[in-house]
């Protein structure tokens, strides 16, 4: 790891001190001694770009806006750092400045925002925003900002501030991303438009959210804290928390601060679903299913629908209800007959706990014509026929399952059994050792076992 050129011995260890902290994600320790470094080397942009890119981690936007100037002036700056100058004009309401950032800003690939940004621009000064609006016409990404910013524009006041308009747009391009990869430019769009409007809340989830996709989990959290916890976004930023910690495997915490948020009298539906889901996968489902069925009584005259019936019927399944978990599956079928999921849960479920294989196969041949592509399902049917009896018609539906999702370890399973079951041990080894690769912790003794000496006579599985 070689230190930057222009950098002077004695600030090596600043230096080292903030590669150090960037790859430990604690950009607010990185940022200090790269501000360090950058004061003692105020020209190298080996230093400043990755000063720049810690500030807007930290939040640091004095250092950023330095860092990106050093850029600006090596030539080298990055699309994003224009959007700093442009947020500091659209906050003082400075519209010639704004203007200048915005055609900074469409030199490069942010062009798309030009159009719309103008248009803004063009409110704030009391002029029509349509010409600049037009502008956009030939471009689909950019029309389509255009078409959303025609829309808050005709609904602004008169004398509303070029802040919200600039921060609103910036905003909108971040949860566009946020749906893809992890980005550096969501977190510069997220700071620029909280640079803008700091009183934007909506903004801190954005920029929390992408925070945390980089995998900067704590500065993510300490942004939601910064959220009021009495706003409008309050309920927003409990839920982001919750996802995060999740997220992060994180689930001690995460179950605290989801448990917390259904305690709370403003607390809905959706609260409690994200709180049984937690409870569900980390080994609770007995209260999980306490939450499941309070979604349903909710409810209220529609009496619950067939995906929350399926997950109460899967969450009691879970808890050692069967006769129970049966009912609350029925009633999930009853409710979405046509719906694959609830078909294959009933269907298997049924056929694991012995129960009516004749009418659980009916079941499971009505979800495989429904999704013929579902490995999942296709397996479901597989063993239901081998478990019947009829090992020969599975044995083609379970290796097209293992084609289809080779990963998975039960359909693995499944399909060992078939071959054993056949005679063709070497083959039934060998499924077996491929599901051991990806199998839980409490599968494993079991496969092992198989392994070495074979299907135990009588075995059902």
């Amino acid at each position: 790891m070689a230190a930057p050129a222009a950098a002077e011995t004695g600030d090596l260890s600043a230096y080292l001190k903030a590669r150090a902290a960037d790859a430990a994600g604690r950009p607010d320790l990185a940022a200090a001694s790269y501000a360090k470094v950058l004061a003692a080397a105020p020209d190298d942009p080996v230093v400043a770009i990755r000063a720049y890119r810690e500030a807007l981690e930290a939040g640091d936007m004095p250092l950023a806006s330095r860092a990106a100037a050093v850029l600006a002036r090596a030539g080298v700056a990055p699309a994003d750092a224009a959007l700093l100058p442009l947020a500091d004009a659209a906050r003082a309401g400075d519209t010639k400045a704004a203007s200048a950032a915005i055609a900074a800003l469409a030199t490069g690939p942010l062009v798309v925002l030009a159009p719309s940004l103008y248009a803004w621009v063009a409110h704030a000064e009391g002029r029509d925003p349509e010409p600049s609006l037009a502008t956009a016409a030939k471009d689909p990404v950019a029309n389509r900002f255009a078409t959303e910013a025609r829309t808050l524009i005709a609904a602004a006041p008169r004398r509303q501030p070029l802040a919200i308009g600039v921060s609103r747009l910036l905003a909108r391009l971040a949860s566009d991303l946020a749906a893809g990869e992890p980005s550096p430019l969501s977190i510069a769009l997220t700071q620029a438009a909280l640079r803008a409007d700091p009183r934007y809340d909506s903004a801190r989830i954005l920029l929390a959210d992408a925070l945390a996709r980089n995998r900067i989990v704590d500065r993510a959290l300490a942004v939601l804290d910064e959220i009021d916890p009495k706003g409008a976004f309050a309920a927003a930023a409990a839920a982001e928390r919750v996802e995060i910690l999740a997220n992060a495997d994180r689930d001690g915490e995460a179950l605290a601060a989801a448990k917390n948020r259904v305690d709370q009298a403003d607390a809905e539906p959706a609260d409690w679903q994200r709180y049984a889901d937690l409870l569900l996968t980390t080994g609770n489902p007995a209260e999980a299913a306490t939450w499941y069925r309070r979604i349903i009584t909710a409810d209220g005259a529609n009496g619950g629908s067939w995906g929350s019936w399926l997950q109460y019927g899967g969450a009691l399944d879970q808890a050692g209800r069967w006769p129970e978990a049966r009912d609350a599956l029925e009633k999930a079928v009853a409710r979405g007959p046509a719906q694959p999921l609830a078909l294959n849960y009933l269907g298997f479920a049924q056929v694991e706990h012995g129960d009516d294989i004749p009418a659980s196969i009916r079941l499971l041949e009505r979800a495989s014509r429904l999704d013929p592509a579902n490995a999942s399902i296709t397996d479901s049917l597989g063993w239901a026929y081998h478990l019947s009896g009829d090992t020969a018609r599975a044995l083609p539906l379970l290796e097209r399952a293992g084609q289809g999702d080779p990963a998975n370890a039960e359909i693995g399973d499944h399909l060992g059994d078939a071959y054993w079951t056949v005679g063709r041990q070497y083959e039934a080894r060998y499924a077996w050792r491929a599901a051991l690769l990806t199998a839980e912790p409490s599968d494993t003794a079991r496969l092992t076992a198989k392994i070495a000496n074979g299907l135990p006579p009588k075995a059902r599985r």
